[in-house]
C-alpha cells in the first residue's frame, strides 16, 4: 500500500509524528511525504522533523508567502505532477490549512482515494479560511478519521452517512503525540533555567490567527487583558513571526516575556510547567488538556466543544472582561476532567489498522 501524505503547518507535522511512527512498524505500508512549505520559518517547519524524528519528506514544495487563492493553486498543481508520477493507493490529509484542501483535491480529481485525519471538526464560522478547507476535505474525503464523537455527529448531521464514504471515531493523534514524545523528555530544570522561567509561576500564550493579528484593535484589547495579568503573574509569549510584526505596526507597548517560536518538545515543556493556557490556537487547547492545564481560548468559538462542557476551558474571544473573569475563576479551581476524551493515545494505531484492513 502506497500512502503520500501532505504536510504544511506545525499541527500537521505532530500529527504525521504519531502516525508515521506506527506507519513503520508494517512493512506492508510504503508513506512518501510531500512537504507543500507553507510553514517556511526553520523554527515553524525544520526542526519539527528533525527532533521529532520524522522521515525527510520525499517533496519540498517551497510554497509560501502569497495569497490563499495563489498558495492553494499552486499547491493543487504541484501535488497532482507528484500523484500522476506516483500513483498511490491513498493520499492522506491532515486538519484543515490550504495544504489540507490542496492535496485532497489533486487527488479527488485524479480519483485517488483521500484520508482526512481529524475529520468532522466545525467551528461554523464560515469566514476562518480553516473552516471552508476543512468542510470542503471532508465532502470529498473516502475515509474519515474523527478525533471526538462531536466531530463524528457534525458528519452524520450534514449527511455524510448517505455519501460514498465511511466514518471512524478514531482518537486524536495528538494525544498519541504528546503522551509518547513527552515520556522522552526527562527533566526540565536545564530548560527552564536557560529561559529564566520557574514551574507553576507563569501563564503561557499564543497569538496568531488572523481575526486576532489582522485587526489592530483587536490586538490591542487582547494585550490590554494579558497586560493585567502580567501585573499579577508573568504572561510567556512565544511569538509567531508574523504576529510580531502586527504588534510592532499597531505600536503596542507591553511588558510580556517575549520568546522566539518553540520547537515541539519545548512547546511541552512550557506547558507542563505553566499555570495556564491562553491561545487562539486549536492544536495547544488540547494540549493543554493533555498535561492538565486550564485553557482561555481568544477565539468567539471553538471545535473542541467537549472542553468548554467539561469546564477545563472557556472561550472569550478579545473581550478584556471576559478573558479577566475566567482568569480569575480559573485560579480558584481545581483540574478536573475525564482523561479519555481523545482516544487515551491509541488513535495512530487505530487508523493503521483501519487502513491495513483494505488490503
Amino acid at each position: 500500500m502506497k500512502i503520500i501524505t501532505v504536510l504544511g503547518a506545525r499541527p500537521q507535522f505532530i500529527k504525521a509524528a504519531a502516525l508515521s511512527r506506527v506507519f513503520r512498524q508494517f512493512d506492508a505500508i510504503q508513506e512518501m511525504l510531500i512537504h507543500t512549505g507553507q510553514h517556511f520559518d526553520a523554527n515553524m517547519s525544520d526542526v519539527f522533523f528533525e527532533e521529532m524524528d520524522i522521515p525527510k519528506p520525499n517533496w519540498q514544495l517551497n510554497i509560501n508567502g502569497v495569497g490563499h487563492g495563489a498558495m492553494t493553486g499552486r499547491m493543487l498543481e504541484a501535488i497532482e505532477d507528484i500523484l500522476i508520477l506516483e500513483k498511490p493507493d491513498y493520499v492522506l490529509v491532515y486538519g484543515d490549512t490550504n495544504s489540507t484542501l490542496a492535496g485532497a483535491l489533486a487527488a479527488q480529481k485524479l480519483h485517488i482515494p483521500v484520508v482526512h485525519v481529524e475529520a468532522g471538526l466545525r467551528s461554523l464560522n464560515m469566514k476562518m479560511p480553516e473552516e471552508v478547507n476543512r468542510i470542503l476535505t471532508d465532502r470529498i474525503s473516502s475515509m474519515l478519521f474523527c478525533p471526538t464523537t462531536a466531530a463524528v455527529n457534525n458528519l452524520k448531521r450534514e449527511g455524510f452517512d448517505a455519501f460514498n464514504c465511511s466514518i471512524y471515531q478514531s482518537g486524536d493523534v495528538m494525544q498519541d503525540a504528546a503522551t509518547y514524545y513527552a515520556s522522552q523528555l526527562g527533566d526540565d530544570t536545564a530548560f527552564l533555567e536557560k529561559n529564566d522561567l520557574e514551574s507553576g509561576k507563569y501563564v503561557l500564550t499564543t497569538i496568531h490567527r488572523q481575526e486576532n493579528t489582522d485587526d489592530p484593535n483587536v490586538l490591542r484589547q487582547l494585550f490590554s487583558a494579558l497586560s493585567e495579568i502580567n501585573e499579577s503573574v508573568p504572561v510567556v509569549l512565544p511569538l509567531h513571526p508574523r504576529t510580531r510584526q502586527r504588534i510592532e505596526k499597531a505600536g503596542i507597548r507591553h511588558q510580556l516575556r517575549i520568546l522566539e517560536p518553540q520547537g515541539y518538545f519545548d512547546m511541552i515543556r512550557l506547558i507542563r510547567n505553566s499555570t495556564l493556557v491562553m491561545t487562539d490556537s486549536g492544536g495547544l487547547q488540547k494540549e493543554a488538556y493533555f498535561f492538565r492545564r486550564f485553557c482561555i481560548t481568544l477565539r468567539e468559538q471553538t471545535e473542541w466543544i467537549e472542553l468548554v462542557q467539561h469546564g477545563v476551558n472557556r472561550v472569550c474571544g478579545s473581550d478584556p472582561n471576559a478573558i479577566m473573569n475566567a482568569f480569575n475563576s480559573f485560579a480558584k479551581s481545581e483540574f478536573l476532567a475525564d482523561s479519555d476524551l481523545y482516544g487515551g493515545g491509541t488513535a495512530a494505531q487505530y487508523i493503521a489498522d483501519k487502513l491495513l484492513s483494505q488490503l
